[in-house]
């Protein structure tokens, strides 16, 4: 009897937050294609290679490579507990001319292993393609926005000011990076390969009666035909499975610099310097209809801390193999692999469609900067008072005092008067035409705005130029 899809749990990653492409490169139906197409390039290799294997066979195998009997492979699972073992069967039943060479010489790695390196290679095919958007619409924003003066803050408390394009520079940045370690990792692909039950190639070498140079031919071969040029030199009866632990810290590294971007946004939205963009409709709220929450970045960190937390659990996987292979890794990893990707999937969409938006409110940003902005003009009054003949010592006095009392008044929530207090004072008469000059944000945001136009042309428009293939509409967002 079927259960109502209403009625079994289904992963939030799959049904709310990851997009249909990763969900795709996840699915059983490419899985088990490309359990096929390896058992249909080693049956080719080694027809090839000199085999009794019929072309009438290799074309029956083919033929059947999409076409997957699931119930059938179900019912042989049950039957078998072994999950290789029961498609073969299932194939098998498809294919009756080709059934006696399916798997022939190979262990279940040869197959699940390699399909799995294949989905991975296409999983960081889809993440790069949501980095290079993101980083397309940041760039976007920071150009837009790359000389407006806004206050910036370490420890949370104000500090020198910066702009609101230089900061989105930070988040780019951070992404950059990400960017580079998937393509790192995409270059550096390697399949389990052919090598047998403990990874000694002893079948194949025992199928080709002792020739070394056709079981090396034979792994070539069949890398060559699933489109991936290198294999790993030695492996036990896996692929390392510090090569999982490797990818994971990567996607890991996209939780971090998403997490770092969205806890930015939420506290900009907080001040009511910068929102993430808010439709028409959305409620913020059940109980109080004023509210605007960052839902969206909210979902980024909520995402991004799970994904994060996954990296050491394929470090333990690693480091916990017993010699050539312990089966502890099959069932954690069916788990660990495929959530991670759907986590940082669904964590970079959403960033990408915060990135598209964000709405600035440059009178708030103004506002801001109008509080802190007089103490930091003090120094240059200072020289300019002195240049003017002023006793150095005497107005340093003078500005601590009154910065005090400007200060006691932004305690009791009162505006910043410090400069009008400084221009109503005789010590300062020379230099008061000059204030609203010293005073011009402007004057201290030092090479901002200069720094985004190099770091665009010089890190990201590399980028828009190699990538531009990969430039396109975000996936629609699910909820």
């Amino acid at each position: 009897m079927s259960v109502a899809p209403e009625s079994t749990y289904v992963s939030p990653l799959s049904q709310r937050f990851a997009t249909d492409e990763m969900l795709a490169c996840f699915s059983d139906q490419r899985k088990f294609s490309l359990w096929r197409r390896i058992w249909t390039a080693l049956a080719e290799a080694e027809q090839e290679l000199g085999l009794p294997i019929t072309d009438a066979q290799i074309a029956e195998l083919r033929a059947h490579q999409d076409d997957i009997n699931f119930e059938a492979a179900a019912a042989y699972e049950r039957k078998f507990r072994h999950d290789v073992m029961a498609h073969v069967h299932a194939y098998g039943d498809l294919c009756p001319t080709a059934r006696p060479i399916i798997h022939l010489g190979a262990t279940s790695c040869e197959i699940g292993d390699n399909a799995d390196i294949l989905i991975l290679r296409d999983a960081l095919q889809v993440l790069r393609k949501r980095l290079v958007n993101l980083i397309e619409r940041l760039a976007v924003f920071a150009q837009a926005q790359r000389d407006l003066p806004t206050l910036g803050w370490t420890h949370f408390q104000p500090a020198q000011l910066t702009t609101v394009g230089k900061r989105a520079c930070l988040w780019i940045q951070d992404f950059v990076m990400d960017l580079e370690e998937i393509e790192h990792r995409l270059a550096g692909i390697r399949l389990r390969g052919i090598k047998g039950t403990t990874g000694t190639q002893a079948s194949f070498l025992e199928l080709f009666d002792g020739d070394h140079d056709k079981v090396l031919r034979l792994e070539a071969l069949v890398a060559k035909k699933l489109g991936v040029e290198a294999c790993f030199p030695v492996t036990g009866q896996t692929y390392p499975r510090k090569y999982d632990s490797q990818i994971l810290a990567a996607l890991s590294g996209i939780g971090q610099s998403a997490h770092k971007f969205a806890n930015d946004m939420r506290l900009l939205q907080n001040l009511r310097e910068v929102e993430e963009p808010f439709e028409k409709s959305q409620i913020g709220s059940s109980a109080m209809a004023y509210k605007r929450n960052p839902m969206r970045c909210e979902r980024i960190t909520g995402l991004a801390r799970f994904l994060i937390c996954l990296e050491p659990n394929a470090a333990f996987t690693a480091s916990c193999q017993w010699l050539e292979r312990t089966l502890d890794d099959s069932s954690n990893r069916r788990l660990s692999l495929s959530e991670s990707f759907l986590a940082a999937d669904a964590v970079l969409n959403i960033a990408a469609n915060v990135a598209a938006g964000p709405v600035v409110h440059p009178r708030m940003i103004a506002a801001h900067v109008a509080q802190e902005l007089p103490f930091m003009t003090t120094e240059a009054i200072l020289m300019a008072a002195v240049k003017r003949g002023g006793d150095r010592q005497i107005l340093h006095e003078r500005i601590r005092t009154h910065s005090m009392a400007a200060a006691e008044r932004l305690k009791n929530n009162e505006s910043n008067d410090l400069l009008d207090r400084i221009a109503a004072d005789p010590l300062f008469a020379a230099v008061k035409p000059e204030l609203p000059a010293l005073a011009d944000p402007r004057r201290f945001v030092g090479r901002a705005p200069q720094q985004v136009d190099d770091f665009l042309q010089s890190v990201v428009a590399p980028i828009r130029a190699r990538c531009a293939a990969l430039l396109g509409a975000a996936a629609e967002l699910k909820v």
